[in-house]
């Protein structure tokens, strides 16, 4: 009874604990966002920093080289992404007038008799929109990315000084915690057989366990690393190959601001499902729009889809392979619980997040964690 009892109460604190971290995640957004995203930039450097490090480039080097490479596509992108959203607004009020008398004429083929259907008006709609409000939350947006973007330059930084020292104390603690109770256990074991003969040898041979021990836990931390930059490297250049792969295809089909619909490939689709099917969903309606014909949405429709199913479906299991093998369930769960908590940034990182916390663990002894590496599996374990 006692031992049931130790269980419900680890349990709850086990559940209490979850739920303050995230209370705290949410309320100190502004904080961890941008510490996260410098965790995955510096991921995304570290083979480039190994390369030039190994070519004897000092550290303070490299960290600049890093944040010029960040600041100058960042830059690029915006740019691009503003000159397509500033003809987007030239071209918009063409676009209001299709999109009413598409609205119209269905109304009437289907023999809608409301008013506001009849009668659709996207203009007067648009004139309801309070552009003083909307420009003002523009404004503060822009500034609070901008802030974001400093934030996580500043974390980067921070973080590609500090990773030795946070490896060297992990190392400390699981030398202090593992292996010291480990030597005295076998010194234990064996104090029958030592004399002074043999202290010697004994003494080197303690050595090189504790040796072993070490090269145990770096080979673990060399092969988390290089699977969490495997996959977020992987991840980001998939979705940008299918981004520009949508943006050419569509740009030479015809359909206007290709570069958007490219960029809505790209961002939605570290969202799983939801994603890809928004992704490919707005450039479809925005063809009924622009072309006002079933058969031009179709193409569009079939084009977006065997764009995303060779990059999405095919590709990427194939480079990043089976080992993440996340459960549809946790990812829909991790969407769900990433976006109440960070919004939309949450949602575009939480499989990311997901599949490093999954990669953390699965290279885990813990039967616990074991068990919950599981849990998070697709596919099932024999």
């Amino acid at each position: 009874m006692l031992v049931r009892t130790d269980g419900i109460i680890k349990f709850f604190i086990t559940i209490i604990g979850i739920v303050i971290i995230a209370i705290t995640l949410r309320e100190l957004s502004h904080i961890f966002i941008p510490f996260i995203i410098a965790l995955f930039l510096y991921f995304f450097f570290e083979p480039l920093n190994n390369f030039l490090e190994s070519k004897k480039i000092p550290e303070f080097i490299t960290t600049i080289l890093d944040i010029v490479i960040t600041i100058v596509v960042l830059y690029s992108f915006g740019r691009l992404i503003i000159d397509s959203f500033i003809q987007f607004s030239d071209g918009f009020p063409e676009y209001t007038k299709k999109l009413s008398d598409i609205v119209r004429n269905i109304s009437k083929d289907l023999g809608i008799r409301d008013p506001f259907f009849r009668y659709f008006s996207f203009e007067k709609l648009v004139k309801t929109i309070d552009y003083q409000s909307l420009a003002g939350g523009l404004f503060t947006s822009t500034i609070d990315l901008l802030g974001s973007v400093l934030f996580v330059l500043f974390f980067f930084v921070f973080v590609s000084s500090g990773e030795k020292t946070i490896y060297q104390a992990i190392k400390n603690y699981y030398i202090k915690k593992r292996v010291k109770p480990y030597l005295k256990e076998f010194q234990d074991e064996h104090i029958a057989e030592i004399d002074k003969k043999t202290k010697n040898d004994f003494d080197k041979q303690l050595e090189n366990i504790k040796l072993q021990k070490e090269i145990e836990l770096e080979n673990t931390f060399k092969e988390i690393t290089t699977q969490i930059q495997k996959y977020i490297i992987t991840k980001f250049v998939i979705n940008l190959s299918a981004g520009v792969l949508t943006t050419l295809v569509l740009y030479f089909y015809g359909l206007d601001y290709p570069i958007i619909w490219g960029l809505f490939v790209f961002l939605f689709n570290f969202i799983p499902t939801i994603g890809s099917a928004l992704a490919l969903i707005l450039p479809v309606l925005f063809s009924l729009v622009q072309f006002e014909t079933l058969t031009s949405a179709l193409i569009i429709f079939i084009l977006m889809a065997v764009i995303q199913t060779l990059a999405f479906n095919m590709a990427e299991p194939m480079i990043i392979g089976n080992k993440l093998n996340l459960n549809p369930i946790i990812i829909l769960l991790s969407v769900l619980i990433w976006g109440y908590i960070w919004g939309i940034v949450g949602m575009l990182l939480s499989v990311p997040i997901t599949a490093i916390i999954k990669i953390i663990i699965s290279n885990s002894k813990s039967e616990n964690l074991a068990f919950i590496s599981e849990m998070m599996s697709q596919r099932k374990i024999t």
